[in-house]
């Protein structure tokens, strides 16, 4: 073929897509479209979407703030130990969420280690810190595989030329990374928006207050399993809206440091 890959790649990427999209196109003619507007306006399912979406862009905005430097640190910084951190960093992509919740009560429960000083179990925070905690380890990697291949030199050199390195951080390594920051917290965000195990085991489900949408799916599905359905059609809707947008804003800083 001219573009030089060969036919049966092809073949295997479609049966990968349609491995993802028959699924999602099952949802679609499953729905009861009828009544799909009055499924997801109930007022439960309002304050779960709603309340989704302000915890997941918080939990982001917390990602950011400790992810960015710790990313930095792991890919610019030598020091002994430094691959079991990075172990450790990474360890809620692989751990179950529930056993992170487990971890989260261990510690702010209650009867957890900082519980008496800080009780936020099964309030609003502990849904931002359960999201944050399973959501971090996406921004750390993507940054900083691109921190270890985006150029150093150019900090290098900006230290020899007299820049302070606060100076340095933030006029050249972050420019230059700039569009893995913006990759990193959007898979934070969706990672955060779609976050359900931790969250129930560590704050619970209470509406309005920490039953977040995949709580209110998970529910639903045993009471209305239309309700599930559209609900979940209007959280995978969410989520592409957000990653479409995010990457058509992330297009001119590739170009720009391409």
């Amino acid at each position: 073929m001219s573009s030089g890959v060969p036919r049966w790649v092809l073949v295997v990427a479609g049966v990968g897509a349609l491995f993802v999209l028959l699924p999602l196109a099952a949802m679609v003619v499953r729905v009861d479209w009828a009544d799909f507007l009055a499924l997801i306006t109930t007022p439960s399912s309002v304050d779960a979407l709603l309340l989704s979406l302000r915890t997941s862009l918080v939990a982001t905005a917390a990602c950011l703030l400790l992810g960015v430097p710790m990313a930095v640190v792991l890919a610019r910084v030598p020091f002994r130990g430094r691959g079991l951190l990075r172990a450790v960093v990474l360890l809620p992509l692989v751990l179950p969420p529930v056993v992170g919740g487990l971890a989260l009560l261990a510690l702010y429960g209650r009867r957890g280690l900082l519980g008496g000083a800080i009780p936020v179990a099964f309030s609003t925070p502990a849904v931002i810190i359960a999201q944050t905690f399973v959501a971090l380890p996406f921004l750390v990697l993507s940054l900083e595989g691109a921190l270890r291949t985006g150029g150093e030199r150019y900090a290098a050199v900006a230290a020899t030329l007299g820049a302070r390195p606060s100076a340095v951080f933030f006029r050249v390594t972050l420019p230059l990374v700039a569009p893995a920051i913006l990759s990193g917290a959007i898979l934070s965000f969706a990672r955060a928006l779609g976050e359900f195990g931790a969250t129930l085991t560590f704050a619970g489900s209470l509406q309005g207050v920490t039953r977040t949408l995949p709580l209110e799916i998970y529910l639903q599905r045993e009471t209305d399993p239309d309700a599930a359905v559209a609900l979940s059609l209007v959280l995978i809707a969410v989520a592409i809206a957000v990653v479409a947008v995010a990457h058509g804003a992330g297009e001119p800083l590739r170009r720009r440091t391409a």
